[in-house]
């Protein structure tokens, strides 16, 4: 059962009901696995899936991975006391990605390298617990960002997808808050004090990033243009489902 405690906001809960449904995100005897790190939007839509759990028409299910990147400073550690009190399957692993990257990392892309990284491992979690289904906890913010990153550095109009089959084809990957503002998920964090882990990767902080540049552009860019996220949603969405391909 959905914990009663905790109360979803009707538009966070038909924002990813429609994109999901937009994107053919989940299909009938699915086993999607959800990446959980810890921070204020994987978690907020673990109890989103919960939820659809008991309210989709179709069947599906569900467990939960969290990647451990073995760096001073975040103690994922905690979430594996959180998790015991639902009846989701969870999976922990750990993976020492800092010493990794100091052998293999070139320049200054450690989060590119992090991500490859745990996106490899979540894969393997995947594969040999049987799900078919990899959730990302990626917002609209985040794609908006992305955006505007790959057009001003590589000259590219391309953003995270929200549905896509990895190279293997073996699993899909998913976005689920595809539509969803950063601040809606902060605020139903706050309300409902979930557990979060205050920086959910300490080194990203400590490693020169353009994100944020974007991050503030954006939100100062947007008290000029109300619906600059919805504008930038409209001429992403086009190619955001990447399993419409060939």
């Amino acid at each position: 059962m959905v914990n009663p405690r905790i109360v979803l906001p009707k538009l966070l809960v038909k924002l990813v009901g429609r994109a999901i449904n937009d994107f053919k995100m989940i299909k009938k005897d699915d086993k999607v696995l959800l990446a959980v790190s810890g921070g204020k939007d994987s978690l907020s839509l673990f109890h989103i899936f919960r939820h659809f759990l008991v309210s989709a028409p179709i069947y599906f299910e569900f467990g939960v991975v969290t990647i451990d990147p073995k760096i001073d400073g975040f103690e994922p550690q905690a979430l594996e006391y959180f998790f015991r009190k639902f009846d989701t399957p969870y999976f922990f692993e750990t993976f020492s990605i800092m010493k990794q990257a100091e052998k293999s990392m070139k320049g200054n892309s450690y989060c590119s390298f992090c991500a490859r990284i745990k996106r490899g491992l979540m894969y393997q979690v995947a594969r040999r617990e049987g799900y078919n289904v990899l959730a990302l906890g990626h917002h609209l913010d985040d794609l908006a960002e992305s955006l505007m990153m790959s057009m001003c550095h590589n000259g590219k109009i391309q953003t995270m997808k929200a549905h896509y089959i990895n190279d293997a084809k073996d699993l899909r990957v998913i976005r689920p808050l595809t539509y969803v503002r950063e601040r809606q998920l902060a605020d139903f964090a706050k309300i409902t004090h979930l557990p979060v882990i205050k920086d959910s990767c300490p080194a990203c902080y400590q490693m020169p990033t353009e994100r944020m540049h974007f991050k503030k552009w954006l939100l100062t860019e947007e008290k000029r243009t109300p619906n600059l996220y919805k504008n930038l949603l409209s001429a992403m969405k086009p190619m955001l489902d990447e399993t419409k391909k060939g």
